[in-house]
This record gives structure tokens, sequence and C-alpha cells, in this order.
């Protein structure tokens, strides 16, 4: 039987903001520190004496295969934990448990055979995604080495959000904070140090992954999980695999297709600017990485609560959350964007002292992200289709934004009025626009809509059994 209190962490009691914000603050955090695993090292690459421009551009045709692994580890890992908070919701320990158990089993097999398939086609993969034969030895130095710690980077993710959807936030704070501490520490050791250049980068990465990995299995095997990870849950139920992976194609779609979209970027931006806009692009992904914090944060807060509500019928808490997390996302990107604009060289200038990168990052920094404010409703609108299990949505809305906007832009604006490289960093600014107002819209009338109706027949319900 699943071990601990199954009324702890209840979040159909008390206020609905406090139950969010009491996940969402140390998810932030978290995800502050997670992101310098990948940000301390394009910080130190960046500013590597002699090549810093190559040698960032060749770790910028590597995120590409970074957001694969980041697609399966999303679609198991990001996929199973609603699920298991809705299970808790429905008073469901055992299912939930079995959940956890099947989505460790996914990420494991998933990890091993992602690390054989990237080794053995690195080479053409690179050359594919944008590498020129000047960025291809920095790109595959670094992936050669970050692969070998493929199922640590997935199991590590992927299981803390079980950690998060049995309401320890702070222990899945605790878990990111652990792994990027070490990397923060060993980065420039291995970097500067031991003269290992990317390769020491992708060391101190894979080490710290492996940490926190370890971490992350002591505590769901051990007495203060609600419900803990054991062999017998483990063994494959393909028809929940089924339900997990069709929740977690969301995520595994919006990270498969940022993939496309940074391939579709860097090769356009080669053909029309060279390598040196491939490293400016790495650089506005790293910035708007940093600003997109706070909104994972508050939405990945959101969805246990908007689940666990769902999962227990209490449709009224539901909107109440939707309508607090749309409205914190929405002021946060306002002054969000406001800081970009005001203070674009002291950005650029974190990830490189490429002066001939810094006046051109500027400019078109300003293009990249304009109108950044609209992501509010594309996340808000995309956190609620997925806390609350409605997989098709979340997907589709995924698709539209990156796929039939952003990469379909991409291709197409650069050819057209002599936009060149500024066709590219458009695509961002107009998806947002779109792809924000379609999925919120949608959101609204589909879900956040009828709820009210389904409250009204619930408490009907109610009042007939008395």
């Amino acid at each position: 039987m699943p071990q601990g209190n199954p009324g702890k962490n209840d979040f159909s009691k008390g206020a609905v903001w406090k139950n969010i914000m009491s996940l969402a603050v140390p998810l932030t955090v978290a995800q502050l520190v997670q992101l310098c695993y990948n940000i301390v090292d394009r910080i130190y690459i960046g500013h590597l004496p002699g090549a810093s421009s190559l040698a960032l551009t060749g770790l910028g045709l590597t995120f590409p295969i970074i957001t694969i692994i980041t697609a399966f580890t999303n679609l198991f890992g990001a996929g199973g934990a609603p699920l298991c908070s809705i299970a808790r919701g429905e008073g469901d320990e055992e299912k939930a448990q079995k959940i956890m158990g099947n989505s460790f089993f996914m990420l494991v097999v998933t990890g091993a055979v992602l690390t054989v398939l990237c080794l053995a086609f690195q080479k053409p993969i690179l050359y594919l995604f944008g590498a020129s034969d000047e960025t291809y030895p920095y790109a595959s130095a670094y992936l050669t080495v970050y692969l070998l710690g493929t199922v640590f980077v997935m199991v590590g993710i992927g299981m803390n959000n079980f950690i998060n959807a049995q309401g320890f936030g702070r222990t899945g704070m605790i878990t990111v904070l652990v792994g990027a501490v070490i990397n923060i520490i060993l980065d420039p050791v291995f970097i500067f140090l031991f003269d290992m250049g990317v390769q020491g980068a992708a060391l101190a990465t894979i080490i710290s992954q492996f940490i926190s990995a370890l971490w992350v299995l002591r505590f769901l095997t051990g007495k203060k999980a609600l419900f803990t990870l054991k062999f017998s849950a483990m063994k494959p139920d393909w028809r929940l695999i089924g339900r997990i992976t069709g929740l977690g194609l969301s995520g595994f779609t919006m990270s498969v297709t940022n993939g496309l979209t940074q391939i579709a970027c860097n090769r356009m931006l080669g053909l029309y600017g060279g390598d040196s806009y491939i490293a400016i692009m790495t650089v506005l992904n790293s910035i708007r990485e940093i600003f997109m914090l706070p909104l994972h944060g508050v939405t990945n807060g959101s969805q246990p609560v908007l689940g666990f509500n769902y999962g227990a019928k209490e449709y009224g808490r539901v909107r109440q959350g939707v309508r607090f997390t749309t409205t914190l996302t929405f002021l946060y990107t306002v002054l969000a964007w406001v800081i970009i604009m005001l203070t674009p060289g002291v950005f650029i200038r974190m990830f490189s002292s490429d002066l001939s990168i810094l006046d051109e990052g500027i400019r078109v920094l300003k293009i990249y992200f304009f109108g950044f404010f609209m992501m509010a409703f594309q996340i808000s609108g995309q956190a609620v289709f997925v806390g609350l299990g409605k997989s098709k949505q979340a997907v589709f809305f995924s698709l539209f934004r990156k796929v039939f906007i952003v990469v379909a832009l991409t291709l197409i604006l650069p050819g057209l009025w002599g936009l060149g490289v500024d066709g590219v960093f458009l695509a961002e600014p107009i998806s947002n626009f779109v792809g924000g107002l379609a999925c919120f819209l949608a959101m609204y009338f589909t879900v956040y809509r009828r709820m009210k109706e389904e409250e009204k027949a619930h408490l009907e319900q109610q009042a007939a059994a008395e």
C-alpha cells in the first residue's frame, strides 16, 4: 500500500492562490537554479579567450538535440505528474503510485535509447542543424560528453515533477539547488583550470545532474513521500503509459517544436547572416529563458492545484486558480518586457564579450522581444489544458504557435521585402500575439466558462443526494 498520509497537501483546502504560490515560489527558485546548468555554461563559454563567438555558436547548435531530450523528459515526467495530482484528488493513491512507477520506467528506457542514437548520428545531425567546419568541433565536443548523462538528466528533471505533484515544492527546489550549486562550482574548474573548454562545461553539467537524480530517487523511495517509487509499480501498464503519453504530448510537442524552431532559425541565420547571428540567437534564447522562469514557476505551481481540485470536483476553486494564474503572469510579463527594452546591453554583455555581437545583438533583441507580454496568455492557457488533463487541446496549441506560426514565418519572412535576418527575429513576436490570443480564448470558452455549468450541476447532484 502507498505510504504517507493521503490527507496531507490537500489542495481543496485553504486559499487557492496560497496553494498555488506555496508551490510556485519554490518551483521558480528551483527553475532559476535549474537554468544555471545551461546559462553558466554559456556565460563561461561566451568569454573564452580567442574563440568565444565560435564556441558560443557551437553550443547553440547543440540546443535542438538537448531540447529533444527535454521533450522526452516532458513526455513522461510532465505527462505523468498531472495524472498523479488528479488521482490524488480522487483519493486513489495506489493509482498515483502506479503512474509514477510507469513514468520512471519510460524515462530510463527512453534515455538509454536516445543516448545510443544521438551518439551514433551526431555528426550528420549537427551539420543538418547548421554547423560549419569551424563550429562543428565545438558542438561535437560539448554534445559527446553531455549525451553520456542523458539518463541522469531525464530522471532528475522528469521525476522531480512527482515530488512537486505530491505537494513538496521545497524538496523539489532543493533537488535542483543541489545540482546547480555543484555545476556552478565545477564549471570554472573544468573549463579554465583543467583547460577542458566546452567539454569541461558538459562534464560539469552531467555530474551535477547525476547528483540531482540521486537526490530525487532518495526522496521518492524514502519515508517522507506520500507514495513511494517501487519496482512493483514500474511494471509496464501500456494503457496507463498511453494516458501518460497523451497528456505529456503537450510538453513534448512544445519542446520538439522549440527544437524545430531552433533548427529553422540556425539554418536561416546561417544562410542570411552567418555564424555570428547563430551566436546572437544563442544569447537571445538565453535571455528569454531567464525571463520565462517565473512564468514556468507559476504555471507549474498551478497545475497540481488545478488538477487536484478538478479531480475533487471543486470547479469554483479551479476557476479561481485560472484567474489568479492569468493575472499574475500578465503583470509579470509586462514588467519583464519593460526591463528588457530599457537595458538590452546589460543582458547581451552577460553572455558575450565579443563587441561585434553587442551592437547588432541589441538591435535584433528589440525586434525579438517586442510584445513579450503576450506570452502570458499562451502559457496560462496551456497550463490550464495540461493541469486538467485536456491533452488534445494542449497539443494543438503547442503545434499551432511553434510549427504553423514560428517555423513557417522563420522560413518565409527572410525572403520577403528584403527582411533577411530580421525576418527570423520577427517570427517570435508575431507568434506571441497570434498564438497567445488563440490559446487563451479557446481555453476561456471551452473550459473556463463551461466549468461554471459543471459546478452548478455538481451542486445540484449533491443537493439531490442529501
